[in-house]
């Protein structure tokens, strides 16, 4: 059995041979510190490590590297952070910095940092419709967020990889939150509902008209399109139920109808850290197919309840061992002992797709990911 063969038969709800390995996509990838630890430890050659997403700072994942792990997925670049034109870093005191297609700023300590946070909203302040009359949306359709993506995605397919493709922007919720500030966003969201709409509509006609586009491009060797829209926190939701079904739900709907209109055979990828659970029944009804990352860390993500209530209908990509706490705290076997249990609560009947709970961290050592690594190889066959 092939690697796509063994993750189709998993997003299909079906037992292959062993779960499904990912790693190196949108939220499933490495940060480049914890990267290029893991590249030395397995005694793999000194390359340069390329970026997949500027902010996180996190690696485009090399073949050699994806080969010897046994990666059964690999996922098309969109757009690369070198290809954006507003992208390009600038100097500011203490801090390298960036403007992203949007219009936010982003910041990273020139010293020791990590990632990059944002620290100015382009539609921020009480003036926002006369910002919006000049504010300047991202091009949907510029030949750099599709060049080279037919070809990529179809050596994928030749290699008989699945094959997943990410979206170009982060989601409607994030993203209003980005542009407009967070703390204006969420008073918006009580007071100026109206505004909401209309700039979510914007940002919903921009993703369809991308993957019109990019299915248009390359639908026919894509298997799984990434979405996602991070609605929730670390103990709940970000926003209310209500304000969530009356707002983004009918948002998110459209744009994966529109997915699914122009390649019907393609799975929904759908993205949300945290307590995302009380909203995982409307996700399944406007089409998501999986759900990552499963942080089983946050209250109502227990796996095994997961699995029991949701998993005839839900493919679970993620859960495999907790990021935030055993993967960069732990030692070696306590790493093992969590995967088991992951494996034990989401394997049975397919629907899982094994991968850390969202991006492997800087701090995480690589005799840890090469313990989770291990016990998958052990414990994740059928």
């Amino acid at each position: 059995m092939n690697s796509r063969e063994r993750a189709l038969m998993a997003i299909n709800h079906q037992e292959p041979d062993r779960i499904p390995f990912d790693v190196g996509g949108a939220n499933t990838t490495i940060h480049v510190k914890a990267y290029t630890a893991l590249r030395e430890y397995l005694g793999l050659p000194n390359v340069e490590i390329k970026l997949l997403h500027q902010a996180g700072q996190v690696a485009r994942l090399d073949e050699d590297f994806l080969e010897k792990l046994n990666v059964d997925t690999r996922f098309v670049v969109v757009e690369k952070p070198e290809s954006k034109g507003k992208a390009k870093l600038r100097v500011e005191g203490k801090y390298v910095a960036f403007t992203d297609s949007w219009g936010v700023d982003w910041q990273m300590p020139k010293e020791d940092g990590l990632y990059f946070d944002m620290y100015r909203h382009p539609l921020a302040g009480p003036e926002v419709e006369e910002k919006l009359e000049t504010y300047a949306w991202p091009d949907a359709t510029r030949p750099s967020l599709f060049e080279g993506q037919r070809e990529a995605a179809k050596k994928i397919h030749e290699m008989d990889k699945l094959c997943a493709l990410g979206t170009f922007s982060a989601g409607h919720f994030e993203k209003y939150c980005w542009i407009r500030g967070f703390e204006d966003a969420y008073l918006d969201i009580g007071l100026r509902p109206e505004l909401v709409g209309k700039i979510m509509d914007k940002i919903t006609e921009l993703k369809v008209t991308y993957w019109e586009n990019a299915l248009k491009e390359a639908g026919e060797f894509v298997d799984v399109c990434f979405e996602g829209d991070d609605v929730a926190g670390q103990n709940r939701l970000l926003i209310s139920p209500n304000s969530y079904r009356e707002i983004i739900k009918p948002r998110h709907k459209e744009l994966f109808a529109a997915i699914k209109k122009a390649a019907p055979h393609v799975k929904i990828f759908f993205h949300s850290c945290g307590a995302v659970r009380p909203l995982i029944p409307d996700l399944i009804e406007i089409g998501v197919d999986i759900l990552n990352p499963v942080q089983i860390s946050s209250p109502g993500m227990d796996p095994f309840e997961l699995k029991k209530e949701f998993g005839k209908d839900l493919v679970f990509w993620g859960g495999g061992v907790d990021t935030q706490g055993v993967f960069s705290q732990g030692t070696p076997d306590e790493v093992r002992e969590d995967v088991k249990r992951n494996i034990e609560a989401l394997a049975p009947g397919g629907g899982f797709v094994f991968n850390t709970i969202h991006n492997t961290q800087a701090d995480v050592p690589p005799e840890n990911f090469m313990a989770m690594w291990e016990t998958l190889q052990e414990y994740g066959t059928y």
